[in-house]
Formats: structure tokens, C-alpha cells, sequence
């Protein structure tokens, strides 16, 4: 299966769902589904490496201290470039 009929496939999926949760009355069916879907939720800090989440916490323990370049500053040195 090509990479456009998979994606095909996950929208049809995705259409039908959406169909039968609109006409779905059954709250116990709802809450499952909703459920489900929380379950699933991946949780963005999870996902870095641990190179990461401590470069993260080491520049907001910099930033806590007061050791950070403003955001202004930084654009500045990029408005130089064009």
C-alpha cells in the first residue's frame, strides 16, 4: 500500500468514526472512546531524550537565576542577517 492510499485510508476511517460518534446516543460508548483517546495521549516530554529534558532544566534553573537573553535581544541579531 502506497503512502497516498494509506493516507486515503486513515481519512475514510477517520469519516466513518466521526459518523457514528455523531450518531451515537450512548453515553457509556462515549465515555469509553473518550477514555480511550486519553489513554493514548503521548505526553511531548516523554517523547525527548534525556540530552534534552536536561538541557530544558538546565536552562530554566539559568532562567530562574536571572541568566537568560531576552527574546528581543536574540531577534535583533537575526534582523542583522536579512
Amino acid at each position: 500500500m502506497n503512502v497516498n492510499s494509506r493516507v486515503m485510508s486513515i481519512e475514510t476511517t477517520k469519516l466513518e468514526l466521526m459518523h457514528l460518534l455523531l450518531q451515537t446516543q450512548k453515553e457509556s460508548l462515549l465515555a469509553k472512546l473518550k477514555k480511550v483517546f486519553e489513554e493514548e495521549q503521548v505526553d511531548w516530554w516523554d517523547e525527548m531524550t534525556k540530552e534534552e529534558q536536561d538541557e530544558i532544566k538546565t536552562g530554566l534553573l539559568q532562567a530562574d537565576k536571572g541568566k537568560y537573553i531576552a527574546n528581543e535581544t536574540v531577534m535583533k541579531r537575526f534582523d542583522k542577517w536579512h
